[in-house]
């Protein structure tokens, strides 16, 4: 009896571990972006992981010079932005957009993203809710 509960108790503490390991890499926009350093910029789809707990969107961004710069540009959970309609084919690569967010504090070339324009102008909402974001509200909702 005694071997059984400690492998329930030992089960449950792993459990638990992997729980708690998993919550703490859900960050709050603060933990990681700053809301002083917004950006905008133009940009061509590389890459779109709709991943949880954050999907993430990569855009190559031409530079003044005509250099390609990789942005990783975080976004809602895939569910989320389902929801607010996009698809799987709406970021396909090669679509130009335009992206409006917030830099990472470490000034890397990633940021939180806002809006998404599409070039038939359509904008969408990329944001999740809750994180403590400027202006979490979708446009027109506030």
């Amino acid at each position: 009896m005694r071997t059984k509960l400690a492998i329930v108790v030992s089960i449950m503490g792993l459990a638990i571990s992997g729980w708690a390991s998993s919550a703490s890499a859900h960050h709050a926009f603060a933990a990681e972006f700053d809301a002083n350093k917004p950006v905008n910029f133009k940009g061509t789809i590389t890459k779109m992981e709709w991943v949880n707990p954050h999907s993430w969107l990569h855009v190559d961004v031409k530079q003044p010079d005509g250099t390609l710069v990789n942005w990783a540009i975080e976004a809602g959970t895939p569910n989320v932005l389902f929801r607010r309609g996009f698809t799987k084919e709406t970021l396909l690569p090669g679509t130009e957009v335009v992206i409006d967010g917030y830099q990472s504090k470490d000034g890397s070339h990633r940021a939180n993203g806002r809006d998404l324009t599409l070039p038939d102008g359509r904008q969408l909402f990329l944001g999740s809710s809750g994180t403590g974001a400027p202006y979490e509200l979708a446009p027109g909702t506030q």
